[in-house]
């Protein structure tokens, strides 16, 4: 690169790092398009908008119930990932959607939800709504007209579609109406037979009446009738000082991450930094692109997304210092570092993104959400470690910084571990198990149960009461929490206010009848609210079983696709089959930490051990890379102990380091953030350094393990064959040569002094034989012999 090209990348650079760091804070235009203030924000940050349906049935069924909430969990994912749907009192549903204030909007989109019929002409019902399985606007284009037009796709369960097709196929030029709540909504005509359970009403729709129909069809499908009951603008649950100590420590963080950089890679540490400025300004702007929700556990995971961003420059770094180790100029090092880290990069990210996408597609509510952002951040990493940071340390030695000591510090001899001989880490991690399965079992018997359950796994008690003024949440931190929790004995409440009112919501674990009376006696005495207007109703979680289902559904599905993934890409299930066992590991130690400590398990949790499931298997992939590196130069005769050994040696550094980096971002946050901060961070750190500690101690020590023993069982075996395989060649050429000496038609046996003399002139005639064949035949006998 010329010098004069390489000023410019830097400069532009600089300009990059200040136009993103502008357009975050301030935005572009009088809109503020791509500011920060513009992303949407959860429940916790920001508020929104909460409704509360009745069933008609006053006494519902359970299962019915169940089946509403979640198909109405799965609708309301539309609005936000982060919406939550949960069951009220005995008969009625609430939904709360973060980041909206027109509740009339919401009801309006939604569709009120009421019964829904198909109808024969005559009035016969073919099918209901508990047949519909989804509906949706779509559109085609005409291939008469070549206009686009819109439509509605629909599709019916098994039931439904055997229905629907015996009389879509009896009534073709017929009409079938759409009948919502005794009105017909629609009454298309039947142009041929449906038999597959999948639909398409067509008509001269606008894309928003196709949209509308398409929703009264979804919110018809529900098996309960819903009313109406009452709607309302909430607030934020948490207060700006929550939101601003989070980004301060975010911000703290990535100070402490840039100098540690700079301090221990010099001229590449420096160039990350400069890149990672970058990414983090993408990660706002794409996440602010895409409408993602972002909750106060979602801004900490985009700081533990930078701090894991830094994961690549460190694999990249090592490489370099490697190479100049080895007495290599600094260019060639970039080049051989780059090149030679760009398999471990590619792997372990695109088996994060496979979980992503598993994650994704299986997942639902706070699952997806995570999904989204963990995508987000793996892609722009990979970006900014391959792309941003290579042109910048490049564009810096091109400019002139070329000295050999600003880009190395000489590696110091260390005598290598022995890690594959200690199987004394096996022993930590099965009695750290244990241990915890014993705490938990011993919990569970005492009445605590094994888990702490937040609101969000296993319900509570909504009181709503109004008080004589309008709190602020930084009020209601300071002054009314503290009642709650002493009267109530929750010291993990929730605090929601009703926006226009002095009314405030307050969440709390399932209160028995004293308890309640304990807390409206503590509001009155203490607030002077009017006992008259306090309500309370017991309310379902917000993590449904089927939520909780789909969660560990797509987990398990993650770790198969990962494990296929890592079985193509190194040709061995072994090294696919450690990887997992050290991710289950992993998970279990973290499960096995909330047990213990008791901390909160709720929506945090899930997002605390999919964080880890990522980060987990991106150190591991880093060590085999290294292995199979090793193994593509290694000889047969290579001592495979020595190699593996050599392979976590090399990599300790990085792994290290990695953890490290990722560790100061989390501390930071855990030290200076709110209590729900707090107790998503703890055991993430928990998890960071048992991932690091899983990937060196357990994943090299367990592939060997199963190497050696599979391939010891494989040498036997292949012994045995070639035995048996020679054996049987003596057996049939003894067995030839008698045959050879006896006429065709003879079958008698033969005895061992006819025998005899057989073979004797039989000897003759094959010397004679090999007497009048040529001379390389007489060679191939000599090498033979």
């Amino acid at each position: 690169m010329k010098k004069w090209k390489a000023a410019l990348c830097l400069g532009l650079a600089v300009v990059v790092i200040a136009f993103l760091g502008y357009v975050c804070a301030f935005g572009i235009g009088a809109a503020g398009t791509g500011s920060m203030k513009n992303i949407k924000l959860g429940l916790d940050l920001a508020g929104g908008v909460s409704i509360t349906y009745q069933t008609k049935d006053t006494t519902p069924d359970a299962e019915a119930l169940s089946d509403t909430i979640y198909k109405l969990q799965k609708r309301v994912e539309g609005y936000s990932t982060e919406a939550s749907v949960y069951q009220e009192g005995t008969n009625r549903i609430n939904i709360e959607i973060p980041g909206v204030s027109d509740a009339n909007q919401i009801l309006d989109d939604l569709g009120k939800p009421g019964s829904l019929e198909f109808q024969l002409s005559d009035g016969t019902v073919v099918i209901s709504g508990a047949d519909i399985v989804t509906a949706n606007a779509t559109s085609s284009t005409d291939q008469t007209t070549k206009q686009v037009k819109y439509e509605v796709a629909f599709s019916l369960s098994a039931e439904g579609a055997e229905k629907f097709g015996e009389a879509t196929s009896n009534n073709i030029g017929n009409t079938i109406s759409i009948v919502y709540d005794g009105s017909v909504i629609s009454s298309p005509v039947v142009n041929s037979a449906i038999t597959d359970g999948e639909g398409i009403i067509e008509g001269n729709f606008t894309y928003d009446e196709a949209a509308q129909l398409a929703s009264t069809i979804r919110i018809g499908s529900l098996k309960l009738e819903l009313e109406e009951l009452r709607s309302n603008v909430v607030g934020a649950q948490l207060g700006q000082q929550a939101i601003r100590t989070s980004l301060i420590a975010g911000a703290i963080g990535l100070g402490l991450v840039f100098l540690f950089m700079i301090f221990v890679y010099l001229i590449p540490g420096l160039a990350s930094s400069l890149a990672l400025m970058i990414y983090t300004g993408l990660v706002l702007l794409v996440i602010n692109a895409f409408d993602v929700t972002l909750t106060l556990p979602g801004i900490a995971g985009i700081i533990l997304s930078i701090g894991m961003a830094v994961d690549a420059n460190v694999i990249i770094f090592a490489r370099v210092k490697e190479e100049m180790t080895a007495g290599k100029s600094v260019r060639s090092a970039l080049k051989d570092g780059f090149k030679k880290a760009l398999s471990a990069i590619i792997d372990g990210n695109i088996t994060t993104l496979i979980a992503a996408a598993v994650l994704w597609f299986l997942g639902s509510g706070s699952v997806k959400g995570f999904a989204q952002t963990l995508a987000i951040g793996v892609v722009l990493s990979m970006l900014s470690a391959l792309f941003i940071t290579r042109l910048i340390v490049f564009s810096l030695f091109a400019v002139g910084i070329q000295k050999p000591k600003l880009y190395y510090k000489p590696l110091k001899d260390r005598k290598g571990i022995d890690f594959v001989g200690k199987k004394v880490f096996f022993l930590i991690s099965v009695c750290l198990l244990l241990a915890g399965f014993i705490i938990m079992g011993v919990n569970s018997a005492s009445g605590k149960g094994a888990f702490s359950y937040s609101l969000e796994f296993v319900g509570g008690t909504s009181t709503t009461a109004t008080f004589d003024k309008d709190y602020t949440i930084d009020e209601i931190d300071s002054e009314i929490s503290p009642v709650v929790e002493e009267a109530t004995g929750d010291h993990n409440v929730q605090f929601q206010k009703v926006a226009g009112t002095n009314q405030i919501i307050i969440k709390t674990v399932t209160l028995e009848l004293d308890k309640r009376e304990a807390l409206n006696a503590a509001l009155v005495d203490n607030f002077g609210v009017d006992e008259s207007t306090i309500s309370a109703e017991n309310i379902s979680s917000t993590v449904s079983t089927e939520m909780r289902r789909d969660a560990a559904v797509a987990l398990l599905v993650a770790a198969v696709c990962m494990l296929l993934y890592i079985w193509l890409r190194f040709k061995d299930i072994r090294f696919a089959g450690s990887a997992v066992l050290a991710l289950m590991h992993d998970v279990l130690i973290v499960v096995v930490f909330y047990a213990v400590s008791r901390i909160n398990l709720g929506n945090t949790f899930i997002a605390a051990i999919l964080t880890i499931v990522g980060y987990s298997i991106n150190a591991t992939i880093v060590i085999f890379d290294r292995i199979r590196e090793e193994l593509h130069v290694a000889t047969k005769k290579a001592d495979l102990k020595a190699l593996v050994n050599k392979s976590i040696n090399q990599t300790l550094t990085r792994s290290i380091y990695t953890t490290l980096t990722t560790f100061i971002t989390i501390a930071v946050l855990y030290i200076m953030g709110v209590s729900s901060v707090k107790e998503f961070a703890l055991p993430l750190m928990v998890g960071l350094v048992f991932g690091a500690y899983s990937s060196v101690f357990i994943t090299g020590p367990l592939w060997y393990f199963m190497r050696t023993k599979l391939v010891k069982k494989e040498a036997v075996a292949s012994k045995d064959a070639n035995k048996v395989a020679a054996s049987s060649k003596k057996e049939v050429t003894a067995t030839k040569e008698v045959l050879e000496t006896h006429d065709e038609n003879e079958i008698a046996p033969v005895s061992d002094d006819k025998k005899s003399e057989v073979e004797k002139p039989a000897k003759a005639q094959s010397h004679k034989n090999n007497s009048g064949k040529k001379k390389s035949g007489n060679k191939k006998g000599k090498k033979k012999k």
